[in-house]
């Protein structure tokens, strides 16, 4: 007989143990997707899902809360969105035109430093000399020295070919500052020719796919540490002797002690 209310019993628990799991789930999910929501509004820069995860209850992942919350925004002024492969939040891009007024300008880039920034973007790992080639103008030093100060591209390593000459490559800075996740979602030959800006193309002419991949090309080496910032750091990695207030100044007022004024010892 007690075999059989045991059994009941256990049954029972099971039953209300099936019951409150799902709103136990909702509710920590809940309270999960408020805690990633005050993080990213506060985070001036876009969050990846392991800095979301970190703060996140143990039994909720930060992919299923960036799922919920971008359903809970869908359609509103505010949308999440996914760039760099990080997360955060953006005006509607059809509401931007309100704030067009308020947003600081940036600086425009010229012709000449756009064409190079596209040529980076779809060609990288690619050098000066490619750029140029591809351009079939010379580049002058100062359209890559603004898009470096810009922080959209970066040096990436050095060609393994006579000159050992600089290649260069986008950063994360250039995916959030377009709205894009991935290189990949970059325009391809047919959404250029859709969206009108290619019209008409020559036989075999293609636009190249770029790679997500930072790590250095079978054709690269890695850079070299810059002589003087290596001279600068072994300077500051010298042990110095602390000041000593007693040193050669106090040794040598030790010596020649001051003589009192009116005082005449000869």
């Amino acid at each position: 007989m007690s075999g059989g209310i045991d059994q009941a019993f256990e049954k029972l628990a099971a039953t209300m143990q099936g019951l409150a799991g799902p709103g136990e789930r909702a509710a920590a999910l809940n309270r999960a997707t408020r805690m990633a929501e005050a993080l990213l509004f506060a985070s001036p820069e876009p969050l990846a899902e392991e800095d979301v995860q970190r703060v996140l209850p143990a039994e909720v992942t930060a992919a299923e809360v960036m799922a919920a919350l971008g359903e809970r925004y869908h359609g509103r002024g505010v949308v999440l969105v996914r760039v760099a492969g990080k997360w955060a939040f953006r005006t509607a891009p059809d509401l931007a035109y309100l704030l067009s007024g308020q947003q600081e300008e940036p600086r425009k880039l010229t012709r000449a430093g756009l064409e190079t920034l596209a040529i980076i973007a779809y060609h990288q790992p690619v050098t000066r000399a490619e750029i140029e080639d591809i351009r079939g103008v010379a580049l002058s030093r100062g359209t890559l020295d603004t898009l470096l100060d810009a922080g959209w591209v970066r040096m990436r390593g050095r060609r393994r070919s006579p000159g050992r000459p600089v290649t260069y490559g986008t950063t994360e800075a250039f995916l959030i500052q377009f709205g894009l996740d991935r290189l990949s979602d970059l325009p391809g030959l047919d959404e250029m020719k859709g969206a009108g800006l290619v019209e008409e193309t020559t036989p075999g002419f293609a636009v190249p796919s770029p790679s997500d991949d930072p790590a250095l090309r079978a054709d690269e080496d890695a850079l070299e540490p810059d002589l003087f910032e290596t001279m600068a750091e072994e300077r500051l990695a010298e042990e110095e002797p602390p000041l000593d207030p007693e040193g050669d100044l106090g040794q040598e007022e030790r010596q020649n002690p001051a003589r009192p004024p009116g005082v005449d010892h000869t």
